[in-house]
C-alpha cells in the first residue's frame, strides 16, 4: 500500500534516477527554490534541482520514511515513522529532532510562521509554538489517518489535511477540531491557484475556491501524487512508483496534458 512503511532497501537506482525504494510517499516542490522537487519513500528521498530532469539521493534522509513536509523559517521539516528530520539552514544535511515529541510516528506535517503541526496514529494532532522544542496535543479525535503535507493558511490556524480514510479535512482553530470537505480519500494535498488538489491511489480530484464540488483531474497512467509548482502558474507535477524509483510527469496547462520527464 502506498502510505504504509516498507522494509528499508539497500538498492540504488541508476545515476540520475529518482530513487525512493519500495514505495512512494511524497512529492513536494520547494517554495523557495524554483525547479527543486523532492520525492520520498520509506527508504530514501531524491531531489531534483532542474525540474525533474536529473535526480540525486539525499543521503541524510535514508530511512526517514518521508511522508509529511514543511518549509518554514529557513528550515525544511520531514516527518515519518522514525520521527522528525530537520535541515536548518536549508538545503543542508538533515538531522533527527525528536526531543519533546509525544510520539515519533508522524504521518503528516505542516508549518506556519509561528506554529508547527504534526499528526499520526498515536499522537492525534500536535502543535509546537517554540520551533519544536515542546509540543502540545491539540486533539486525539482526529489525525490518526492524516498523511503527507498539512497546509497552513496565512493566519496560522486555518489548516487543511489529507485524511486517507475521510478525504480532505479542514480546521479553523489550529487543529483542535476538524470538518470533512466531502472529498475522496487522499494522501497528498496541494494548492494550484484558487484550487485545492487531493491525490492518492484512488486518483486526483480538484475543488475550486467557493465551490463544494470535487471534479476528477486526469493523470498519466501510473501517476498517483500531484504537486503544484509554487513558482509557475498552471504547472503541475505528477509522480508514480516503478520498481525502486519515482517516475515524474509535468503539465504546463493545469493538467490537461502531461509530458514525461
Amino acid at each position: 500500500m502506498l502510505w504504509w512503511p516498507a522494509a528499508p532497501s539497500r538498492e540504488r537506482a541508476p545515476d540520475g534516477a529518482a530513487f525512493v525504494g519500495g514505495d512512494l510517499h511524497s512529492l513536494v516542490a520547494d517554495p523557495t527554490r524554483p525547479d527543486t522537487i523532492y520525492v520520498g519513500g520509506h527508504s530514501a528521498v531524491s531531489r531534483s534541482t532542474d525540474g525533474g530532469t536529473t535526480w540525486e539521493r539525499v543521503e541524510s534522509l535514508n530511512g526517514a520514511d518521508a511522508m509529511g513536509w514543511a518549509f518554514a523559517d529557513g528550515a525544511i521539516y520531514v516527518s515519518g515513522h522514525p520521527g522528525l528530520s530537520v535541515a536548518q539552514p536549508r538545503p543542508g544535511a538533515f538531522s533527527r529532532r525528536n526531543d519533546g515529541l509525544p510520539d515519533t510516528d508522524l504521518h503528516a506535517f505542516g508549518a506556519g510562521d509561528a506554529t508547527l503541526y504534526g499528526a499520526g496514529p498515536g499522537a492525534g494532532v500536535i502543535a509546537s509554538t517554540d520551533g519544536g522544542t515542546t509540543w502540545e496535543t491539540r486533539t486525539r479525535d482526529a489525525g490518526q489517518a492524516f498523511f503527507g503535507r498539512i497546509l497552513v493558511e496565512d493566519d496560522g490556524s486555518s489548516l487543511l489535511a489529507a485524511d486517507a480514510q475521510q478525504g480532505p479535512v479542514r480546521s479553523g482553530d489550529g487543529g483542535r477540531t476538524w470538518t470533512s470537505l466531502d472529498g475522496p480519500p487522499a494522501v497528498w494535498l496541494t494548492r494550484a491557484g484558487d484550487a485545492l488538489i487531493a491525490s492518492g491511489p484512488q486518483g486526483a480530484y480538484l475543488q475550486r475556491a467557493r465551490s463544494a464540488q470535487w471534479g476528477p483531474l486526469s493523470l498519466p497512467d501510473g501517476a498517483i501524487l500531484v504537486e503544484a509548482d509554487p513558482h509557475t502558474p498552471a504547472r503541475l507535477f505528477a509522480a508514480g512508483h516503478s520498481g525502486s524509483t519515482a517516475q515524474l510527469w509535468i503539465s504546463t496547462d493545469d493538467g490537461q496534458t502531461w509530458d514525461r520527464t
